[in-house]
């Protein structure tokens, strides 16, 4: 696992330590298992079930793990992401009482560089999958528009899985991923107040698109689109 890398001073910091590696690697499924055409009184666990094939079938593709097909491949995994993935609601609760402070214009500035900043840190991580499958244990309902699907990622290791969706026009979509315990959204919400407690919104955005850029500048600017 790579060391912690960090941007700027210790306040403004966007971590990519082990559990964010981690949690962007499992996050290959967990992030695009929503996939698919909404099925009529489809579970939780169902729209889980049924459609992390597709996202594994890319993933192991031989055909697009060629060099000169990088950017389909990662391209075809942001369209199955983005498919079901609510960035929105995740961006949201991963800057906590702040949204509400911010404007309708900075509350979708804050989204759209939020979900860059998902797509490009799975982009650089995306050739590290090695064939993990999950194994589904049980779902749990909150109400009518709240679940949780409790699964665990088996590879080299077995590691604790799970994903929290809200129902939106009928459909499940994920907001949030829990990895070994750790969520994703709280990890980011942490490093985000913490972050606007020594600063402000606008060095916020301005570390979060440098951020970005390093990424594509790792990548050749080879970044989902």
């Amino acid at each position: 696992m790579k060391n912690t890398r960090q941007l700027g001073s210790r306040h403004d910091r966007v971590h990519v330590g082990p559990f964010f590696t981690a949690a962007i690697l499992l996050s290959l499924v967990a992030i695009v298992v929503m996939v698919g055409p909404a099925r009529a009184a489809e579970t939780p666990t169902d729209a889980v079930r049924t459609t992390v094939n597709e996202a594994i079938s890319v993933l192991q593709d031989q055909g697009l793990k060629n060099p000169d097909r990088a950017a389909e491949r990662i391209n075809r995994l942001k369209r199955i992401a983005d498919s079901r993935f609510d960035y929105g609601e995740m961006a949201k609760r991963a800057l906590g009482a702040h949204w509400n402070k911010m404007s309708e214009r900075q509350q979708k500035e804050f989204v759209d560089l939020f979900t860059k900043l998902l797509t490009a840190s799975y982009a650089d991580q995306v050739g590290l999958y090695s064939g993990e499958q999950v194994k589904y244990l049980e779902e749990r309902l909150e109400g009518d528009d709240y679940a949780e699907v409790r699964s665990t990622m088996i590879g080299k290791t077995t590691i604790p899985l799970d994903y929290r969706l809200l129902k939106k026009d009928g459909e499940w979509r994920a907001y949030d991923v829990v990895i070994d315990g750790v969520s994703l959204v709280r990890n980011y919400r942490g490093q985000f107040t913490s972050m606007m407690r020594f600063s402000s919104y606008d060095h916020l955005i301005q570390t979060l698109r440098e951020k970005v850029e390093k990424y594509k500048e790792r990548e050749g600017g080879q970044v989902p689109q």
